[in-house]
């Protein structure tokens, strides 16, 4: 299951409009990823990736392997400073 909520979240990002020259915080990362599942759902997403590597395969390789490194930022736990 988890790996499914991992690959909805890439794709989703993926077909977002963010991109990494925003260099965008958590929270964005987070609002766009639930915007896009919200307005293409799961296979309108899926379909974007498909798309884009069909269509121009070595920018949407680029832009997979930082939708990558950004989830890896967003999924990883908060953590929280006790004082």
């Amino acid at each position: 299951m988890i790996s499914t909520v991992k690959e909805l979240a890439a794709e989703a990002l993926f077909v977002s409009c963010l991109q990494p020259s925003e260099r965008p915080d958590r929270e964005t990362v987070e609002d766009a990823i639930t915007t896009m599942i919200l307005r293409h759902g799961s296979d309108g997403c899926a379909a974007g990736v498909a798309t884009e590597f069909g269509d121009h395969p070595d920018v949407a390789v680029r832009r997979m392997a930082w939708v990558r490194s950004e989830l890896t930022e967003v999924l990883a736990p908060r953590v929280s400073v006790l004082r």
